[in-house]
């Protein structure tokens, strides 16, 4: 017993001397810049690494073992909608499962700022969470405070700025409007927000012009921020859509991101080597134009994005009760089954065939989840348009879809792209619980494993360390973030540890529940989050500000 208690408090002793809280064994190490890995150690001690070594001398209170294994800095989700399942459940697992250390909300939508009315139509939809901020600076505090796995930061929506000082009115905003709009950018921007973030073709959003964008960029310029756009289209208008966002880039003096780059529909594929041209061009030019993307040929959102924005006016509720109206709900239909230039019908360029239901509120509709809308169409005996209609009039929200649009070659171009960074477009979930009542995007939980496993070992398409580029140092540097992004001494020790032999997505549109493997371990502001492929409860994760933060 003697042996063992002084056993004991030499083990103290040790750890008490340690001089690392964890070193990294003999890894691959892939830093972040696109340069050719080489085998060290890394040490960190507290939130940062301070060493990085062929090899390191001394104690650590723990060591990990990464022989054969890659490590480089955590991976950035530029566009993730994890607003609510992080609240719901902070471990972020799906996102964690596949290196991911830092969500990036706001397209378009953001968690604030609330003004009262916006603050109790939130909370009526907000059944099992308390909302206890106003302002996106409160809200990310609040995720922070609430615990949370991965770091997390926001754009500042220009559609949430438009809802708090006009609502869901089509009409240009007034003087007065417009200038407080631009002092809640100041707000945002000095509380941490990453810059303006726009999704233009979703009412209210869709209702903003040019201008109205120019002028809230301006104001995030100041403060060293970005513009980042779903555009105005991505089918039949994508090439008009980007020379807006490249107007705006220019005008406001502002980088500017195309979130999700894609050309939506076969008709429309042919396009994408034009707005490639499109871009280059405007870069040799001198500007900031960059992308991101997810690596599957179907994007997800809802059924207004196959109804047209006219009859959204005003917000859900004006929504439905115009879909009642048999002349107007005529009129709907009609333009949902024709193609238009006028506005996004991602319905039409789908087809019934190529929708696939996703997501209900309405628990008597679950039973339709994973059905096509020509499938629904069949067992209800209805046109297909009606049952969208019905549904979204049944289900009491947009009814969540997912729209099979993009080609495969395509996104192989997109991903050789040099300013190309990576965004899942969805929430983080967990394969338990209430998360199982829908059935996401399998980009949730695959989007970041899906580049490493399918086109960076099988396929090829870019080399691992150009894709860890990508996914960290590049796009910390698209976000000016201080100390993040990059494995170097002195940095914040965002670090992952994977098989770059094994990491592979498992979740498909039939089974998207499902998590990636081959993420051995992840570590965020150095503590453990991820050991040996499973999640240690910890939530280390922070608020991550934007350049014109201000104490």
């Amino acid at each position: 017993m003697k042996n063992i208690y002084i056993l004991s408090i030499a083990f103290l002793f040790l750890i008490g001397c340690a001089e690392y809280d964890i070193i990294i064994r003999d890894g691959i190490l892939y830093d972040g810049t696109g340069s050719k890995p080489f085998t060290g150690d890394i040490g960190i001690k507290n939130d940062k690494i301070v060493k990085i070594s062929k090899s390191i001398d001394g104690q650590a209170k723990e060591e990990v073992d990464a022989s054969g294994l890659a490590v480089s800095p955590g991976f950035i989700n530029m566009l993730s909608w994890a607003t609510t399942s992080l609240i719901k459940d902070g471990r972020s697992l799906s996102d964690i499962k596949q290196g991911v250390t830092l969500e990036v909300f706001g397209e378009g939508w953001s968690m604030g700022p609330l003004n009262e009315k916006m603050k109790q139509e939130e909370q009526s939809n907000a059944e099992d969470f308390q909302i206890d901020w106003n302002t996106l600076g409160e809200y990310l505090e609040s995720l922070e405070k609430r615990g949370v796995s991965t770091n997390v930061a926001s754009f500042i929506g220009a559609t949430t700025l438009r809802i708090h000082e006009i609502g869901f009115e089509d009409r240009e905003p007034t003087d007065q409007e417009m200038s407080r709009m631009k002092e809640l950018v100041r707000q945002g921007m000095k509380e941490g927000a990453m810059g303006i973030g726009s999704s233009l073709i979703y009412a209210p959003a869709f209702y903003s012009s040019t201008e109205e964008l120019i002028e809230l960029c301006k104001v995030a310029s100041e403060f060293g921020g970005m513009y980042i756009s779903h555009l105005r289209s991505e089918s039949n208008q994508f090439l008009e859509a980007l020379d807006e966002l490249i107007e705006i880039a220019e005008k406001a003096e502002i980088p500017a991101e195309v979130y999700h780059l894609k050309a939506g529909g076969i008709p429309n594929h042919y396009k994408m080597d034009l707005a490639i041209e499109k871009i280059n061009n405007a870069r040799d030019r001198g500007l900031n134009i960059t992308t991101d993307m997810y690596n599957y040929i179907a994007g997800a959102t809802g059924l207004n994005a196959h109804m047209p924005p006219w009859v959204q006016e005003g917000g859900y509720e004006k929504w439905v009760e115009r879909l009642k109206d048999p002349l107007i709900r005529a009129r709907v239909k009609e333009e949902m089954i024709n193609d238009t230039d006028d506005w996004e019908n991602l319905g039409y360029l789908a087809g019934p065939d190529g929708v696939l239901f996703s997501d209900f509120k309405n628990p008597e509709l679950r039973k339709y989840i994973g059905m096509t809308l020509t499938e629904v169409s069949e067992k209800l005996n209805k046109h297909y348009a009606d049952v969208a209609i019905d549904f979204v009039i049944q289900d009491g929200s947009r009814v969540g879809v997912v729209y099979f649009l993009m080609s495969e070659e395509n996104i192989k171009k997109q991903l050789q792209l040099p300013y190309m960074s990576f965004g899942s477009d969805g929430g983080s979930f967990a394969p338990e619980g209430d998360f199982l009542n829908s059935n996401p995007h399998p980009r949730a939980y695959g989007n970041f494993a899906r580049l490493l496993g399918k086109y960076v070992r099988e396929e090829k398409v870019i080399t691992l360390e150009d894709a860890i580029y990508k996914l960290s140092g590049l796009s910390a540097t698209k976000l000016k973030l201080k100390k993040r992004g990059f494995l170097k001494e002195g940095y914040f020790a965002d670090v992952v540890i994977f098989d770059p032999n094994t990491i592979s997505d498992h979740a498909t549109f039939e089974n998207p529940h499902q998590l990636a493997t081959g993420m051995e371990h992840v570590i965020v502001n150095g503590v453990q989050v991820l050991k040996s492929g499973e999640h240690t409860g910890m939530t280390p994760g922070r608020f991550v500000h934007g350049p014109g933060y201000k104490k």
